[in-house]
C-alpha cells in the first residue's frame, strides 16, 4: 500500500467518523425538539397522541374550572379562531389568569390537551413570540384579553 492510499483511507475514515457523530447528534436532538401549535393548527392537523408539544394562546375568559379539594383544573386556550380544552393537575403559576397569554407543555388525549407544565406571561406587555405570531391574524373580540381585575 502506498503512502497516498494510506492518506486516502485515513481521510475517508475521518469523514466517516464525523458523519456518524453528526448523525447521532441530530438523532438525539430530534428526540428533544418540542414543537409549538396554536389551537387552529391543532384543529387543522391533529398531532399524534404520543407527541409532546407546546400549545399556546389566550386563556378564554370564563373557562377556568377548578375541581374542589384537588389541584385539577380545566380551561380553554384560544387563538380567537379555534379553541382547545386543556386539563392540568398541579399548581398554576401566580400570573395565570383568564384573558392572558399562556403556553402549556403536554400531549393530546382525544380532543383534550393534557398539560404537564403551564407557563404564564411574566408582565403586562410580554407575550411569548409563538403566541404573538399565532394571534397576529386573529384580533380579539371586544373586552377579550383585557384584565378587569386590576386590584389583584
Amino acid at each position: 500500500m502506498t503512502a497516498r492510499q494510506k492518506r486516502l483511507f485515513m481521510v475517508a475514515g475521518i469523514v466517516a467518523g464525523v458523519g456518524a457523530a453528526a448523525a447521532l447528534a441530530l438523532t438525539a436532538l430530534r428526540d428533544n425538539v418540542m414543537l409549538f401549535y396554536a389551537p387552529s393548527e391543532i384543529a387543522a392537523n391533529m398531532p399524534a397522541s404520543n407527541e409532546r408539544f407546546r400549545l399556546g394562546g389566550m386563556v378564554e375568559k370564563g373557562s377556568l374550572k377548578k375541581t374542589t379539594g384537588t389541584l385539577d383544573v380545566r380551561f380553554y386556550v384560544t387563538d380567537y379562531k379555534k379553541t382547545v380544552e386543556v386539563q392540568y393537575s398541579g399548581i398554576l403559576p401566580d400570573l395565570f389568569r383568564e384573558g392572558q397569554g399562556v403556553v402549556a407543555h403536554g400531549r393530546m388525549q382525544g380532543n383534550v390537551f393534557v398539560a404537564d407544565q403551564i407557563l404564564a406571561k411574566h408582565d403586562e406587555k410580554y407575550m411569548p413570540p409563538e403566541v404573538a405570531r399565532a394571534l397576529k391574524d386573529n384580533p380579539p373580540p371586544p373586552n377579550m384579553g383585557q384584565n378587569t381585575d386590576e386590584g389583584t
